[in-house]
């Protein structure tokens, strides 16, 4: 069972960008896979339980780049 939220990240423009996000989330502890969309800004993370929101701003913040909101989270 995992959880995986969905956040919006604005400020990317290429896939450097994109990278940077990855490496900073991927280094939260329990997170097991991230997905970014340079596109949409879309910012998926999947862990084995729910991610604290303010750690996935803390990492997007180092990144630097904006986390603007969780748009969903689901625990199958």
């Amino acid at each position: 069972m995992s959880a995986t939220a969905t956040f919006t990240v604005s400020g990317m423009t290429c896939g450097h960008c994109v990278a940077s996000v990855k490496e900073e989330v991927s280094e939260i502890p329990g997170v097991q896979a991230v997905e970014v969309d340079l596109e949409s800004g879309r910012l998926v993370v999947v862990a084995p339980d729910p991610v604290d929101p303010a750690l996935v701003r803390a990492a997007v913040d180092e990144a630097g780049y904006t986390l603007d909101a969780a748009d969903e989270v689901t625990t199958p």
